[in-house]
């Protein structure tokens, strides 16, 4: 397969073994939208990579990989310099049943296992048994996915090309309402009709999206609050926390 003008192996589903491939991904690269005829589990042994399909986008530290069922259609990105590994995983007999992209936690172990995968010359009874072992680590880790809809209406489709460029814009409903050329109750009609959401939950949201990025990055989380509309720094950490159960130090944190 062929992405961006780059050259991407893509496993036949006929293979028996979990196969794992490495790719070299410069900063801003991306890889739009395909799928794999077979499970894939996308991992940044370096780096920060993004990963969105239809349920959502995720960020994905060296310490988080994302289970991607067959057949679900997903791109990937690199934040900055990233080694993506793909460990691709037959059909035939997998014990994971999972339907949805799912976050897994990557410890130690299982990152040694895929660099041992990754090596050649393995015995097929030595390569069974860690195969197994991978299998048992697969740990989901209950996360919040980035699913941010962006409203048609062109009114609403104003104000958040507005913010996705100063996600810091601290204007009310009723600002971005005369701004847009819709009133205050127009613009919030249309936002939860649009988007499932009010419009103070989608720019908190929003932000997020914004911040993870610029964390990943290595930011540091004072200069990322005000990049992103955060007074303080404890605010933003708060709001943070709110949004994916951890302080951002513990979502970037090396296990």
């Amino acid at each position: 397969m062929s992405l961006n003008g780059h050259l991407v192996p893509v496993p036949e589903p006929s293979f028996n073994v979990i196969m794992v491939g490495s790719l070299d991904m410069p900063g801003g690269l991306r890889f739009e939208r395909h799928t794999h005829p077979v499970h894939q589990l996308n991992w940044a042994s370096d780096g920060v990579i993004t990963v969105t399909a239809e349920s959502g986008t995720w960020v994905l530290p060296s310490t988080r990989a994302l289970w991607i069922p067959a057949d679900v259609e997903h791109s990937t990105a690199a934040i900055g310099p990233a080694v993506m590994r793909s460990v691709y995983f037959p059909l035939q007999d997998c014990p994971v049943d999972w339907t949805e992209p799912t976050v897994i936690a990557v410890g130690p172990l299982l990152r040694q296992l895929i660099d041992h995968l990754s090596r050649d010359g393995i015995a097929p009874e030595a390569r069974t048994r860690a195969e197994a072992v991978v299998f048992d680590l697969l740990e989901p880790m209950s996360v919040t996915t980035l699913d941010l809809p962006t409203p048609v209406d062109e009114r609403a489709r104003l104000v958040v090309d507005a913010l996705r460029a100063d996600p810091a814009d601290d204007r009310d409903l009723a600002s971005w309402g005369r701004f847009a050329g819709a009133s205050e109750r127009t613009l919030a009609r249309l936002f939860v009709g649009e988007t499932g959401m009010t419009f103070g939950n989608w720019r908190a949201q929003h932000r997020m999206c914004a911040a993870l990025p610029l964390l990943a990055e290595g930011m540091a989380v004072g200069t990322v609050a005000r990049r992103v509309g955060y007074g303080t720094a404890s605010a933003f950490v708060a709001a943070f926390r709110r949004a994916f159960g951890v302080s951002p130090g513990s979502y970037f944190a090396q296990r």
